[in-house]
C-alpha cells in the first residue's frame, strides 16, 4: 500500500497549498468548476485559509494535505459540508496533483479519508461526487466501497459547458 500522511490546512502550510494550487489549476479545472483568477492572489488565498481554518474549529468542515513518503504534498482530501439530519453526514472531495496521478494516492488518501471521517469525525455517511469524464475517480470511489447513487444532468460547469454529476454514498457499517 502506499504510505501517505494527511495534516489539516494550517498557516504553516497555506503557501505550499497555494503553490500547488497554481501548477495544477489547468489540469484541475478540466474536470471541476474554475475558482476564478481571485482565488490564486495570496492576500485573497489567506483570507480563505483564515475561513477554512475557523471552519475546522467549528466542526463545519476538514480540509486536509496528502503527502507521500517523502514528505511532498501530492494532493488534498477534503470532507465538507458536514450536516447532521437523520444521520451525521458530510462530502468528500479530493485532488490529486497532476505529476502524481496514476501511482495509487488517490486511492489510499481516500482509504484513509473514509476512517478519518467516521471514526475522528463521527460521519456517518460520505457521498462523493464526479463529472461522467473523470473515469479515475469514479474507479477510486468504488474500489473504497462507494455505491453509485444518481446522476444528476448539467448541475455543474466546468469551463465553457455544463456537465452532468455522478454521486456515490458510502455508510458507516454498523458496529
Amino acid at each position: 500500500m502506499t504510505n501517505l500522511t494527511f495534516e489539516l490546512i494550517s498557516q504553516a502550510n497555506a503557501k505550499e497549498i497555494l503553490e500547488f494550487e497554481k501548477e495544477n489549476r489547468d489540469f484541475f479545472e478540466a474536470f471541476v468548476p474554475s475558482r476564478g483568477d481571485e482565488y490564486y492572489q495570496p492576500a485573497i488565498f489567506q483570507e480563505i485559509i483564515n475561513s477554512l481554518i475557523e471552519e475546522q474549529l467549528q466542526d463545519l468542515c476538514y480540509m486536509y494535505v496528502i503527502r507521500n513518503q517523502e514528505g511532498e504534498m501530492v494532493g488534498r482530501i477534503n470532507i465538507v459540508d458536514i450536516v447532521q439530519e437523520k444521520c451525521r453526514r458530510a462530502e468528500l472531495g479530493y485532488r490529486i496533483g497532476q505529476k502524481h496521478g496514476g501511482k495509487g494516492y488517490a486511492t489510499a488518501a481516500v482509504k484513509l479519508a473514509i476512517n478519518e471521517a467516521f471514526e475522528r469525525h463521527r460521519i456517518e455517511q460520505l457521498e462523493a461526487g464526479t463529472s461522467p469524464s473523470n473515469r479515475g475517480s469514479q474507479i477510486v470511489l468504488i474500489k473504497n466501497g462507494f455505491e453509485f447513487v444518481r446522476r444528476e444532468g448539467q448541475a455543474v460547469q466546468v469551463g465553457d459547458r455544463l456537465e452532468d454529476s455522478i454521486w456515490f454514498v458510502k455508510k458507516k457499517a454498523a458496529d
